[in-house]
């Protein structure tokens, strides 16, 4: 599988960043990630010595020191102390990545360092907006980050797969849908009128258990691992359906995929809301039935994936509700096919 090497991935929550490293892969590259005293370093995970992980090793400043013999790694990947001898073996270092933290999220760079540029990090400001309140997990999914977000792009299959939690009973006949691309890749409007109230949306507080709904589903694909959603729902008939949303219920989910392996991906996501913000009791509804809802997904993404691997996959059947999932896997490929050839030219230029 290719992947766009030049991008930030998010790699762990900031709050997991404390006296330890962690260690996760990504792209099929362990890495050590870890918090100095100058800020987040991100290594690769083994030592230039006799390559046992670094991540099982102890955070000294800001380098690492190797559990098996101790050797020191700077955050620049160069070994600068061997207990027991003064010279340095010349060839003793490892790839280092642009590494940093922002939204409470830890994020990495997995392509050419001096591309990196911080201003190219999605904005998930909502994560730390005192406006707003979060809660969030992480998965470890097996299965592809390519699925993952086909699943966010449409989320027409709530009605099947969450019935308990965030989904309408029942299919919708009478549902509007809406896309375009975007600068930074793919927007989705689906609209749902005259619903059921969701079992969550009941649970929040917020609308009757009884009311009649329009339901609204605003999902914006950021290349190439990022999908922010804005649903909710307000009483049929007060404006929903025109994009007035303040006065219903509302929900953002906040979702980054990071690519494990071409079959396996790590999945942070947090729901965030704007109302009861110092409720402990909401956290816990939210945060427990959005994570019951995408455990749903995973064991959806997870026998998709199985299936997929044994009689291959294709888009010859695709929905009208596939057109998110179908838009943001062209934009990466095109994202993606820029790259390489970027870097052909740059290779093949005497």
């Amino acid at each position: 599988m290719a992947y766009l090497r030049n991008a930030w991935y998010v790699v762990g929550w900031s709050r997991d960043l404390v006296d330890r490293p962690i260690a996760i892969t990504v792209m099929n590259e362990p890495l050590v990630v870890y918090r100095g005293t100058n800020g987040i370093h991100a290594l690769e995970d083994r030592c230039p010595h006799r390559h046992l992980p670094l991540s099982m090793g102890e955070v000294e400043g800001d380098a690492i020191r190797c559990g098996y013999h101790g050797m020191a790694i700077g955050s620049d990947g160069a070994c600068f102390n061997v207990p027991g001898q003064a010279g340095i073996p010349p060839r003793a270092c490892i790839r280092s990545y642009p590494a940093t933290e922002r939204y409470g999220w830890v994020w990495t760079w997995m392509g050419e360092p001096a591309l990196a540029d911080e201003a190219l990090i999605p904005d998930f400001s909502k994560l730390v907006d005192p406006k707003y309140r979060a809660v969030g997990k992480t998965n470890h999914v097996h299965a592809s980050y390519q699925l993952l977000i086909d699943n966010l792009m449409d989320l027409s299959h709530a009605a099947f797969v969450h019935k308990s939690t965030i989904g309408t009973p029942g299919p919708s006949d009478t549902s509007t849908l809406k896309s375009h691309r975007t600068e930074y890749g793919v927007n989705v409007l689906r609209t749902v009128p005259n619903v059921p109230v969701p079992p969550t949306y009941v649970r929040s507080g917020v609308i009757p258990a009884h009311a009649i709904i329009d339901r609204w589903q605003v999902i914006d694909y950021i290349a190439p691992a990022f999908v922010q959603i804005h649903v909710g729902g307000a009483v049929a008939g007060t404006g929903a359906l025109e994009g007035r949303y303040e006065h219903g219920f509302n929900m953002w989910v906040m979702n980054a995929a990071t690519p494990e392996s071409e079959h396996v991906c790590h999945y942070f996501w947090a729901s965030v809301r704007a109302h009861a913000l110092e409720d402990e009791a909401v956290d816990a509804l939210l945060l427990g039935d959005v994570a019951e809802a995408f455990e749903e997904d995973k064991r959806v993404l997870e026998a998709q994936q199985i299936a997929i691997l044994r009689h291959g996959d294709s888009w010859a059947n695709a929905l009208r509700d596939d057109t998110g999932s179908v838009e943001s896997r062209r934009v990466l490929e095109q994202r993606i096919n820029a790259e390489q050839h970027s870097a052909a030219v740059l290779q093949n230029d005497p």
